[in-house]
């Protein structure tokens, strides 16, 4: 189910978030896209939606940095998929900016740090950010136009560190970019080191997971392919 919101004007900071939590456990939950959430639309996330991204979830229980940090990924490569299945032009999007210009359904920083935002407000809601607490969106080149950048933020309660969720370097409905905060703002690259194995795009959950030799969940896992 989806609703189309009237057409408003492009914004320079994201959205804050915006959903509810049925009882059902459906979500119904806004969407922006066209850069800079030129477009916004509400759709629903049906109970059934919901129930499979809990079992994908459930692929990767533990509770390391890493493995926290790769359950919040799948979980926003899922949500996006979910979004794309209920408006189709998502698939247009492309990794940053450099060949989606005119198309529609793509999607800048903006709209990137406001839809992760908004599915992190709802991951903690359903109980599937745990060792995670959600902070505003930050931005780095505030003052340049050309560069200035926007992430999804959480902090990870055991230490305090801030961490950035960062969707815009690949296309809608893949797994995100995450780095320590201060290592976003310096420009860092996540597929580089030290980060790459953090944001590695492996064949499966079961390979994307740290788990004990013993633990065996299927010959491959969900495919991320």
């Amino acid at each position: 189910m989806i609703f189309d919101q009237p057409q408003e004007s492009s914004v320079t900071r994201p959205l804050p978030p915006e959903y509810v939590i049925d009882p059902d456990g459906s979500v119904v939950l806004r969407i922006c896209f066209n850069w800079s959430c030129a477009r916004r639309q509400t759709m629903t996330f049906t109970p059934d939606d919901m129930a499979l991204l809990k079992r994908h979830l459930a692929l990767c229980p533990g509770t390391s940095l890493h493995d926290r940090l790769q359950h919040v990924r799948i979980a926003i490569w899922q949500m996006e998929l979910l979004a794309q299945k209920y408006q189709p032009l998502l698939a247009n999007d492309r990794a940053i900016n450099d060949f989606e210009a005119g198309l529609e359904g793509r999607m800048d920083c903006v709209d990137n740090a406001s839809n992760t935002t908004n599915f992190l407000h709802i991951l903690r809601d359903i109980g599937e950010l745990a060792g995670w607490t959600v902070s505003p969106p930050k931005v780095r080149s505030r003052l340049n136009l050309t560069t200035v950048h926007w992430t999804a933020v959480m902090i990870d309660t055991e230490t305090g560190h801030p961490w950035s969720i960062d969707s815009w370097f690949r296309p809608n409905g893949h797994l995100p970019m995450v780095m320590p905060l201060p290592s976003w703002i310096a420009k860092k690259k996540g597929w580089e080191a030290p980060f790459e194995r953090l944001n590695s795009t492996p064949r499966s959950i079961n390979e994307l997971c740290d788990r004990p030799p013993n633990d065996h969940a299927g010959p491959v896992g969900l495919s991320l392919r």
